[in-house]
């Protein structure tokens, strides 16, 4: 993802749109995603406005090829920055052209706020379609049907989560609920924006590898023959060692039928409100065959009807609301600063050691904070309740660390013990927390949690023997550590073990320098309770790192 061919445009009148309007007549794939300031209003008197467009476009036969097609740019329209009606028209011709396939992660919602946001700049009527079309979330179904053999029940799932089950890589939604309208975007914004829509197409890739597999890219779909002669049918059956030259010859003679008559191919004329539109894309590049077949057989369409545009109020209507949500005005007046003392404070009757709970939208930081040896928990449930966040952080006595700000109006139920983290990256929220509650990190805390559970680690190393022992049945001990020196350690709640992965090393010097702990001043002794087992050199609780794969930190090796 790190050679994506990024092109930002915020001017019609740059180098980057006229390669933009150029790509445009060449690519038969683009994915398609919309990026938005993020509004916390439970009710919604208009749509927000659409800040960033990307579209990330790629030939139909270079999925043929390696999925990290080396000609798949990536354009980034600055919607705050271009004159809206200088780019609608070609914007419409894209989102209704019969030659290039959109591809799209719930983009109907999507839709409905750009055609707002056109309409808003006197564009008006904005946009209501967009066809040939499909949904990763469809193309997601398809793959885990034909994974387990059976239909499965609709379980909608994230972009992100559907990238890590098919590309096998977490794709990164620290920066979704960015201030999108914000300018000028810092170069992580761009980067995360071009990923979320180039990330489409390698899905579709997936998708289309598996379907040419199964044979239904030759003659396994026969409804995109129905309307041609019997002829045309029988020219791709007959065996011959000159296949490859028949095949061409069909593809051919496809294109002249398609030219010749389009009432034959309803989908190739987009009508809008019963008229067929000046169609500015004849210009475009007609799809491959395999690619014609596949939009023949799974493609869909998103259609806007006059009550898509206009907001509706989340929730139903006369619903109760909860005893604890109904609350007065001057208890729901909350702070977004931190006043204390935290529960943990010994002028409080606390035991001294810092205990944070942090809700699913920072369960990233949870890692980070257990990497520096501060106990952070996560809550029990996946999906739970703000009275579940409650309960847990009142009987444990944590602060409960969120993004949430809804979350806030429940500070009165958790005094002192509720932080809405203000920072959108890993790293300086962790910074954040250890400024805001004036926590005293030194090296030797590093790597003394288990990241998998929260977990403290045994005081003493295990010897390989003795990790084989306590590895049967439950973990597997790779071949290649067998010859080397290593001390193993085991959390002391999970049981499972770590050694020191290859990159190790390099972790460490991540957080010191992350947390400054290469500055004397800096550097301080935890305040614990008594009792508490600290380790006495640098080097005596340093058993392993686990990290998410989305981590800038590398991933060490773990069994």
């Amino acid at each position: 993802m790190d050679s994506l061919k990024v092109q930002f445009i915020s001017s019609t009148d740059s180098p980057e749109f006229a390669h933009l309007t150029r790509a445009l007549t060449q690519y038969s794939i683009i994915g398609l995603d919309a990026e938005w300031k993020p509004t916390r209003s439970s009710q919604l008197s208009i749509f927000p406005t659409v800040s960033l467009l990307q579209l990330a476009c790629r030939l139909s036969h270079g999925l043929e090829g390696s999925a990290e097609s080396d000609d798949s740019p990536v354009f980034l329209l600055d919607l705050s920055s271009i004159p809206l009606p200088s780019i609608w028209e070609i914007l419409r011709d894209v989102f209704t052209s019969p030659d290039i396939l959109k591809l799209g992660f719930q983009f109907k919602q999507d839709l409905k706020y750009l055609s707002s946001t056109f309409c808003a700049q006197g564009c008006d009527p904005g946009f209501d379609r967009v066809e040939p079309y499909m949904d990763i979330m469809s193309i997601y179904s398809f793959l885990q049907q034909k994974r387990v053999g059976r239909k499965l029940h609709k379980d909608t799932k994230s972009l992100a989560t559907i990238c890590e089950e098919i590309l096998g890589f977490s794709l990164s939604k620290e920066l979704q609920c960015s201030d999108w309208s914000q300018c000028p975007l810092t170069e992580e914004q761009k980067a995360y924006a071009a990923r979320d829509a180039h990330c489409l197409l390698q899905i579709f890739h997936v998708f289309k590898t598996r379907v040419a597999g199964e044979g239904q890219c030759l003659n396994g779909d026969t409804t995109v023959y129905s309307h041609i002669s019997r002829g045309l049918k029988e020219l791709l059956q007959v065996p011959d060692k000159d296949s490859t030259i028949l095949t061409n010859k069909f593809v051919e003679a496809l294109r002249i039928v398609q030219a010749a008559s389009t009432s034959e191919y309803p989908h190739r004329v987009a009508v809008v409100n019963g008229a067929v539109p000046r169609s500015s894309c004849t210009n475009t590049r007609p799809m491959d065959e395999s690619l014609l077949r596949i939009v023949r057989k799974y493609g869909d369409k998103i259609l806007l009807n006059e009550s898509d545009r206009k907001p509706k109020p989340f929730g139903k209507k006369g619903k109760k609301r909860s005893s604890v949500v109904t609350i007065s005005k001057e208890k729901r007046e909350t702070s977004d600063e931190w006043e204390g003392p935290p529960p943990w404070d010994l002028a409080v009757g606390g035991d001294g050691c810092p205990k944070f709970l942090c809700d699913v939208m920072v369960e990233g930081l949870a890692k980070h904070l257990r990497c520096v040896g501060i106990d952070a928990a996560i809550p029990y449930l996946k999906k739970p309740e703000p009275r579940d966040l409650i309960g847990q952080a009142q009987r444990e006595n944590r602060v409960l660390l969120t993004r949430d700000a809804k979350l806030l109006r429940h500070e009165y139920l958790l005094k002192n013990q509720i932080y809405r983290i203000k920072s959108l990256l890993k790293n300086e929220q962790l910074i954040e927390v250890i400024e805001t509650f004036q926590l005293q990190i030194c090296e030797d805390q590093l790597m003394s949690r288990c990241t998998k559970c929260n977990g403290r680690f045994i005081q003493k190393p295990l010897t390989m023997e003795e990790a084989v022992e306590a590895a049967k049945g439950f973990q597997k001990i790779p071949n290649c550590l067998f010859d080397k020196n290593l001390e193993f350690w085991q959390c002391m709640d999970c049981n499972q073990l770590y050694w020191e992965g290859t990159q190790y090393h390099n972790a460490v010097q991540k957080f010191i320098d992350v947390c400054k702990l290469n500055e004397p001043l800096t550097c301080y002794v935890p305040t614990l309770p008594r009792g508490a087992v600290v380790a006495q050199s640098s080097n005596a609780i340093r058993p392993w790192l686990l990290i998410s794969s989305s981590s800038s930190i590398p991933r060490l090796y773990k069994r």
